[in-house]
């Protein structure tokens, strides 16, 4: 057991807590729960930052009255407290080895809203985005508005005195907030505001004992973060407790109520985009922009923008956005901002579409910074420096300077017309060394900073990662202050302690200390990080956008959107395989129940890969996780059925027994066996098997097709309709998926009618292995005619089955197997470059584009395969640029497949829609069915509640005539089985109107 008293300023007591008394007495007056177990201590380890600290447990209080007795408890224990938020702050102050309070569970609520007075009362746990959505109807928002708005919490915000994007307008979260209702250590609730309202005993005095101090010992700059905000209490600025308390850092009292302010929003906005030659030149330019009254004025540098983001050409680009009534008046504020810019290009953006479009590369660059441009590591720690907003070119050239001193990189963005800068730093945090260096840069720095008259935090506050260098930026003696104020509002040293004063060391509790040294035996490649699945794992920084619950969010993470619990997003399992790797928590390695119970609603929808600012691929963590946990052990049922659902179905195939199964499935009793015997949800209905698979039809319509051409004299593989005019015609693979082949083969006979419509010539993979074989003494040999050997036979196999339940060592023989099959065209001596392979289901698409590589990263034909692999719209667009589709011009609904967004992307798809006449755009976010995921006994609510976020209620509000398009087969079925009507693949839709002669 640790010491939490030498460690944590637990009044130096020596003794280890009582746990199991502390978790009884918790338990005993709290009305809330009370966590203590492995899960619940794994998922607060860390917050966004560099730290780690183990907690004793977890406290989610319902009130105010809960947290009163959670601190009393805790202080009869002399056990620590930390108020936790969202858990997205990014220099420590999240986390602590005492008692975690996490305030987002119950008290969540917005209170009241008045639109006259323009003020809300809200609990520390509401969501910021929830805050604005409730003002929105009213043309108020909150002004503040940092880069995690949809997840970050106002409790949060004001215990780190948060501000965003448009502080240059509506200032700090401090410049906001009216009154606090806090309980301070000591348990007793006070109500803080002007005129010393709140303030404990002894507060007063020591500040009328120190006014020419705090006069003169604060830094006057827009973002000045750092420290306790004493200065709010002189008698000139309204002896503000309130406005004092912002930015405290859970260090004096917890909050539980506050009244904020609201500012009217702007009408209408227009965005200008305004681009320099670098980020120096970018930021000597905001401060002058300043006048013209912009809303934002948000710095980014080419590292940070992917190429195809359509900004103006250069460098560095400051984003400047200007209000106004309507929008002719918004867009004469950005021309003139743009006059008044000297830059080498320009571009004003009055689409709310776009201009959410471009926020969103501004609001992920927190996570992108993470990696460098080789795919580097890089940490925050310095994340957000201030200086005077005419300082900045200046600071930004020797900050650049100390960079390349220490042998490091970092790309700046941020609050440009706030002097306020983030930077990710590719600091070596695993070596001691690394550590060493670390340290000294940030020593460095801290000098740096100050000479330029700034804070050593302009938005994210102090923590453990700047505290300890407090003294350099105020001195001793003002430091010094900030003990005895602390020691005022909690004499126990109860809350947080570490952070702020007698801080913590900035280079000691770093998570990154007990992670594996060595790369963990792991099956997949992880080529993005260099084979290291620890590495992998190190992707999560805790941004936590998988924690946001909007609509329009795109498709991570929806396990946690349907259930609200921090174990089922991205992150928290993130953090429970971190800790698995470091092994004090959870202590069981791979065979961890608690990492295998959080993945198992993981739906493996692939979504973080491409939502994820940083790109963690959970999906292919639980494929690992559920490889290694299940290995040589008895498996779920459902791994055996579903997770080898090819085997089976081939089965069926070969002893034609379909119509059979089909019958027995409408027998209730016999269906309800069959379900409780494999694993399947009681509340599903079994799929409908194909009397004929896709391939059976496919090589009964060639051999009627062969015979005629006999028949006729025409010799050609594909007769009178291939048109044989002599010109080339192109030539695909259409792969015989399990879903096309065996549960939907109308949707491969469509693809075969549209693609050869196009003028493509279809063929299937094939089922025989062709083998080169050494040549024979005095053969001849050439490219053209070299000695082949037939191997085995089989069948084509994405192995997404076996990949999504995690036989990792069935995959690889399944896809080996399918590599061998189709080995002599990837064979780049017979084929320089592969046919192209069309894959109508998009998940196999997207397990042969990523997951065959990833796993067989050591066949090189297993990139080629994946790099000749098509989807149906890109084929078409590749192979028959000149072809034009029948016009079918209807609206359109319908689901986009989650991995069609996450790995395939769907460009092709929605110009192929639009030039087919179908308006309208289809639903995102996941259907919820994700292949076996909601056929799993006890993942039906969870994948219902999935569902109901977009696809069906767009389905609902559909026209009669829109037409339903899912070109998933997990995607259709739901639709099916939750709404009785039937979606079509895009190839049906328009096969149907080619065979209606509507071409």
């Amino acid at each position: 057991m640790t010491d939490l008293g030498a460690k944590d300023g637990t009044n130096g007591a020596a003794d280890p807590p009582d746990v199991d008394g502390l978790r009884a007495a918790l338990a005993a007056d709290i009305r809330g729960e009370v966590a203590f177990d492995v899960t619940a201590r794994a998922l607060t380890t860390m917050d966004a930052s560099n730290y780690r600290r183990v907690p004793l447990g977890v406290v989610r209080p319902r009130d105010a009255d809960d947290v009163a007795a959670a601190l009393s408890v805790c202080r009869a224990h002399g056990v620590p407290v930390v108020p936790r938020g969202g858990g997205t702050s990014i220099a420590g102050q999240a986390t602590g080895t005492g008692v975690v309070l996490d305030l987002t569970r119950h008290m969540n609520r917005i209170v009241a809203l008045d639109p006259e007075a323009r003020t809300a009362v809200v609990q520390p746990g509401v969501v910021l985005d929830r805050l604005q959505e409730a003002a929105a109807p009213h043309g108020l928002r909150f002004g503040p508005d940092p880069s995690t708005h949809s997840r970050c919490t106002l409790g949060g915000m004001i215990g780190n005195n948060s501000c965003g994007s448009h502080s240059v307008a509506w200032g700090t979260t401090a410049d906001s907030v009216s009154e606090l209702s806090v309980v301070k250590g000591s348990g007793s609730a006070v109500r803080l505001g002007q005129n010393w309202q709140g303030a404990p005993d002894g507060l007063r005095a020591l500040v009328e004992g120190e006014l020419a101090r705090l006069r003169t010992g604060f830094p006057e700059l827009p973002r000045r973060i750092s420290g306790y905000a004493l200065d709010a209490l002189l008698p000139e600025k309204g002896a503000d407790v309130a406005r004092s308390f912002c930015g405290s850092e859970g260090t004096l009292g917890v909050l539980t109520e506050a009244v904020v302010r609201l500012v009217e929003a702007p009408r209408a906005r227009a965005l200008a985009v305004l681009a320099y030659a670098d980020e120096s030149a970018a930021a000597e330019a905001a401060a002058g922009l300043l006048p013209l009254g912009p809303l934002t004025v948000e710095g980014m540098a080419a590292d940070l923008v992917p190429p195809d983001a359509g900004l103006p050409r250069g460098g560095a680009w400051l984003f400047v956005e200007t209000g106004g009534a309507d929008p002719v008046e918004a867009r004469v504020g950005a021309d003139a901002i743009v006059r008044a810019a000297d830059v080498l290009d320009a571009l004003v953006v009055t689409d709310p579409a776009g201009q959410r479009a471009l926020w969103r590369l501004r609001e992920d660059a927190s996570g992108t910074a993470t990696r460098m441009p080789d795919g580097s590591e890089a940490w925050p720690g310095w994340e957000d420096c201030a200086v005077p907003p005419a300082r900045l070119g200046a600071y930004l050239r020797d900050f650049r300077h100390l960079l390349s001193a220490h042998d490091l990189r970092g790309t700046p963005y941020g609050h440009f017309g706030d002097g306020c800068i983030h930077v990710r730093i590719d600091f070596d945090l695993l070596t001691s060394a690394g550590v060493g260096r670390f340290r000294r840069f940030s020593e460095e720095l801290a000098e740096l900073v100050v000479s330029h008259g700034g804070s050593l935090s302009g938005e994210h506050g102090d923590g453990q990662a700047r505290a300890e260098l407090l003294p350099r930026m105020y001195g001793t003696e003002l430091v010094g202050l900030f003990e005895r104020a602390k020691d005022l509002w909690d004499p126990d040293d109860l809350l947080n302690p570490g952070m702020l004063v007698r801080p913590h060391r900035l280079d000691e509790n770093l998570r990154f200390a007990v992670l594996p040294r060595e790369p963990v035996d792991v099956a997949f490649g992880y080529p993005a990080d260099g084979g290291d699945f620890s590495a992998a794992v190190r992707r999560c920084v805790g941004v936590a956008k998988c924690r946001t619950t909007a609509a329009d969010a795109g498709v991570m993470c929806p396990s946690f959107r349907a259930t609200g619990e921090e174990e089922h997003s991205t992150r928290g399992r993130a953090r429970l395989l971190h800790e698995m790797l470091a092994g004090e928590v959870v202590t069981d390695g791979w065979r961890s129940t608690e990492v295998r119970d959080a993945l198992d609603l993981c739906l493996s929808c692939k979504g973080c890969r491409s939502d994820c600012p940083v790109g963690v691929d959970m999906a292919t963590y639980k494929a690992e996780f559920l490889h290694h946990h299940y290995e040589g052990r008895r498996r779920p049922a459902a791994h055996y059925t579903m997770g080898r659902l090819p085997v089976w179905l081939r089965l069926v195939d070969r002893t034609r027994t379909a119509p059979l199964l089909n019958s027995l499935a409408s027998v209730r009793p016999v269906a309800a066996l069959a379900k409780r015997l494999g694993g399947i949800a009681p509340e599903r209905e079994i799929p409908r098997l194909a009397p004929e698979t896709f391939s059976r039809w496919w090589g009964r319509r060639f051999k009627e097709r062969v015979r005629r051409m006999v028949r006729e004299g025409v010799y050609g593989v594909y007769g009178p309709e291939a048109e044989l005019d002599g010109s080339p015609r192109e030539v695909a693979f259409l792969w015989p998926d399990t879903f096309t082949e065996h549960l939907s083969p109308s949707v491969g006979q469509a693809a075969v009618r549209v693609l050869e419509a196009a003028g493509v010539d279809v063929m299937l993979p094939p089922t025989v292995a062709m083998r080169k074989r050494t040549p024979r003494a005095g053969e001849s040999v050439s490219l053209s005619h070299h000695p082949w050997s037939v191997g085995a036979r089989g069948h084509v196999c994405c192995g997404l089955t076996y990949v999504s339940t995690g036989q990792l060592d069935r995959a690889r023989a399944v896809m080996g197997r399918t590599l061998d099959l189709m080995g002599v065209f990837l064979d780049p001596d017979v084929h320089p470059r592969p046919p192209a392979v069309v894959v109508l289901e998009p998940s196999c698409a997207a397990a042969l584009r990523t997951d065959l590589p990833e796993l067989l990263h050591d066949d090189p034909r297993a990139a080629r395969l994946a790099s000749a692999v098509l989807t149906f719209a890109e084929a078409l667009e590749r192979l028959a640029p000149a072809w034009s589709p029948p016009p079918l011009d209807r609206p359109v609904t319908g689901q986009t497949h989650c991995h069609q967004h996450a790995v395939l992307g769907d460009a092709a798809d929605r110009r192929l829609r639009e030039a087919a006449g179908l308006t309208g755009s289809l639903a995102g976010g996941c259907c919820g069915l994700a292949g076996n995921f909601g056929f799993e006994k006890g993942h039906y609510e969870v994948s219902k509640t999935c569902a109901e976020e977009q696809l069906l209620p767009a389905v609902r509000a559909a026209t009669p005539d829109t037409l339903l398009l899912a070109d998933g087969f997990s995607c259709r079925t739901q639709l099916e089985q939750l709404t009785g009507r039937e979606g079509r693949h895009l190839a049906e839709a328009l096969a149907e109107a080619l065979d209606q002669g509507l071409d």
